[in-house]
């Protein structure tokens, strides 16, 4: 019996078609959902995310998932991506301050390092505790794009450097994951992290 990812649609996120041809080539059969209803059909949650904070969060209350999405993220395997996994988080400083769905002790902050942001391009990822999701992957390069980073001290599984600043590039907390970096632009490496989701 295969597991059908759920991956959710909110508008502004436009890497849905490139996540779902990734989960399809590692294996995964993917239900892109519109509607809270489609919640129920699915054993797992693929959360991506492109754009800002604020507006994502916006989206997701429009389209009438957020509330949905928080409790069934709380208990079904989650994985948010790039501007997914930040959204985990508490609370967002991206144009102004917003709240987050809250399901991870988190603030999302800009990266203040001393070169160009956004730090974008492939990068290492150094596993800093054992974890299903990162299983096999440690020292891999992963694609990145991004000026905000999360910002926590609990869940972290990964961190990256960037120009001697690092920054928490992978997060767990029970079900609930979280990778800063672009799984579907990662070429095999990111197909192995998508088949590890899936075997979770």
């Amino acid at each position: 019996m295969s597991i059908t990812i759920g991956l959710i649609n909110y508008g502004i996120a436009g890497n849905i078609h490139s996540i779902k041809k990734a989960i399809e080539k590692a294996g995964g059969v993917v239900k892109v959902i519109n509607t809270k209803e489609e919640l129920d059909y699915v054993e797992k949650i693929v959360i991506p995310g492109v754009g800002s904070f604020k507006d994502a969060m916006q989206e997701l209350q429009k389209s009438g998932l957020l509330e949905a999405l928080r409790v069934t993220a709380a208990t079904k395997p989650t994985l948010g991506i790039c501007l997914g996994m930040q959204l985990l988080s508490s609370i967002g400083f991206e144009y102004g301050k917003t709240k987050g769905l809250s399901l991870i002790n988190a603030e999302v902050k800009p990266m203040l390092v001393d070169a160009k942001v956004p730090h974008m391009g492939f990068n290492t990822i150094e596993v800093v505790k054992q974890n299903a999701l990162l299983s096999g992957l440690e020292g891999e390069e992963f694609y990145f794009m991004h000026s905000y980073e999360v910002v926590n001290y609990t869940n972290i599984i990964a961190l990256t450097e960037y120009e001697g600043h690092k920054f928490v590039s992978s997060i767990q907390q029970n079900n609930l994951y979280g990778v800063q970096f672009h799984p579907e632009k990662s070429r095999e490496a990111g197909i192995k992290l998508f088949k590890n989701f899936i075997e979770l």
